[in-house]
């Protein structure tokens, strides 16, 4: 291989690498913000794209009503065929001025309508063809122009509504999937602690036993309590996957999603009532009832319309006659203004009034009982957020004592005066104060975020993760493996 093939190859080489490590770091998925993934799903969520649709479409319909003040144009053409041209001779003529005053007969006229009577003058042909423009301007139409632009408005407020009703839905989702990833995580982390306690206390025991210290079935205790915890670790690890791939679909991502955030909790809350409040203030349930309200008092009003009368202009203009003497004598356009007065009306009217009232009390006694249900939701999330808080706090001396019981029994069995299963008792005592510590903070987290999403204040999290408590790391120093390996040896 000469040296110019060498350098091809290497600076190759080096070209081929530095690209397998792009392709790499690519490929690599960061570690997300609470925040940032709530963005995320707000850019990818299915159900989310098909409200804010739905909020276009009746957009749309609502300011399709404001044609309704409009005049209607159309342009018309109409062909007609009669069973014969219509004619008219002299002695019909002459019959229609019957009805005329009689006057003196003039000398001679006698003879001359007389002499009509073989003359035939055609009105209009058998085929008959026109065109015309013609324009419908409603001037009063008893208030159901206005009701209808009002119930298309009431729509697109419902859909509106809809659309907040679920992007609340779709943060308190999130919220359950994303901290359901961080709760795996501790859980998988306290039971790799277990196991690495278990795995130490069973080299002891092998040694313990090699020496004569302890029983043969101290060490078959500490081997099995080791089996049991390399279980429940595989089956956190598992956990965590299962929580990953739900959070990765929900974003719609194709790597999996590493949140960046811990568990956390807040040393205090806001007050209750604030919650309450803005709950009761902005929450889109009740601005759909709301929009359902107006949409019945519009209804109201279209049906006490029909008993007024209906006023309009209209006109029209010919585009297009026949040769004929009737389009000649037909004037080219003509404008007019019409009423139509209902006088019995068949739809049913008066009932469909009492109905549209029947439908206003329903949505005002919905909107009162949601104002109830929502007041007790509200409070009854306030407390349970509270009641996590208490929980993280009063297990802190749980958690110490934990620590030290495990370190004394430890210690007491390395020097003979404990058995094996106090050990194990010890640790697996020690795992279960953090796991329910870890999930008083993930029950304290989703309170929390349900709060937020109740009360419309989604974007005050970062407030609150600002003046977080977080969990102080508990890993077992290294003074402590060194004093457990001096009172061994």
């Amino acid at each position: 291989m000469t040296n110019q093939t060498k350098k091809t190859f290497t600076s190759n080489s080096l070209l081929v690498g530095l690209l397998s490590s792009a392709l790499s770091f690519s490929c690599l998925a960061s570690p997300i913000s609470f925040a940032d993934a709530w963005k995320m799903l707000q850019e990818n969520n299915n159900s989310l794209a098909a409200q804010q649709a739905n909020v276009e479409r009746y957009g749309h319909l609502q300011r399709a009503t404001n044609s309704l003040n409009l005049p209607s144009v159309s342009l018309s053409a109409n062909y007609t065929h009669l069973d014969n041209d219509v004619t008219l001779n002299g002695e019909q003529f002459a019959d229609s001025l019957s009805g005329v005053p009689a006057v003196p007969p003039l000398p001679g006229i006698g003879n001359i309508i007389s002499g009509l009577g073989g003359i035939t003058s055609t009105i209009t042909e058998q085929d008959i063809f026109t065109s015309s423009i013609r324009a419908i301007w409603p001037i009063f139409t008893g208030g159901r122009i206005t009701a209808a632009q009002d119930a298309a408005q009431g729509k697109s407020e419902e859909a509106k509504s809809q659309l907040l009703m679920e992007t609340q839905a779709r943060y308190e989702d999130l919220s359950k999937y994303y901290f359901s990833v961080l709760l795996a995580q501790d859980v998988l982390q306290t039971r790799k602690a277990v196991t690495s306690g278990l795995t130490q206390h069973r080299n002891f025991a092998l040694k313990l036993e090699e020496q004569g210290q302890i029983a043969k079935v101290e060490r078959l205790q500490a081997e099995a309590s080791l089996d049991k915890a390399k279980v429940e670790q595989n089956k956190a690890k598992n956990d965590l996957n299962i929580a990953q791939i739900a959070l990765t679909q929900i974003l719609g991502q194709s790597q999996t999603i590493e949140p960046s955030e811990q568990l956390f909790i807040n040393t205090s809350l806001p007050n209750m009532n604030a919650f309450i409040e803005q709950t009761l203030a902005t929450y889109p349930g009740l601005q759909l009832l709301e929009a359902k309200e107006k949409q019945a008092d519009s209804l109201i009003r279209a049906e006490k319309g029909k008993y007024y009368p209906e006023v309009y202009l209209y006109g029209d203009y010919s585009l297009h006659e026949d040769d004929s003497l009737a389009s000649e004598m037909k004037p080219d356009w003509l404008v007019g203004i019409g009423v139509n007065v209902p006088l019995i009306d068949t739809s049913g009217r008066s009932d469909k009034v009492a109905a549209a009232h029947s439908a206003v009390s329903q949505v005002q006694y919905l909107k009162a009982q949601a104002k109830q249900d929502l007041k007790v939701l509200v409070q009854k999330t306030y407390l349970e957020a509270q009641q996590s808080i208490e929980e993280v706090l009063g297990l802190n001396s749980s958690l110490s004592l934990a620590q030290e019981n495990l370190s004394l029994r430890k210690k007491a069995f390395n020097q003979g005066l404990a058995n094996s299963l106090e050990v194990v008792d010890a640790e697996l005592y020690l795992a279960s104060i953090k796991t329910q510590q870890s999930v008083a903070r993930f029950q304290y987290l989703i309170s929390l975020n349900k709060l937020l999403a109740l009360s419309s204040e989604m974007t005050t999290y970062s407030t609150y993760l600002h003046n977080a408590v977080l969990p102080i790391s508990e890993s077992r120093t290294e003074s402590n493996v060194e004093s457990t390996s001096q009172d061994h040896s």
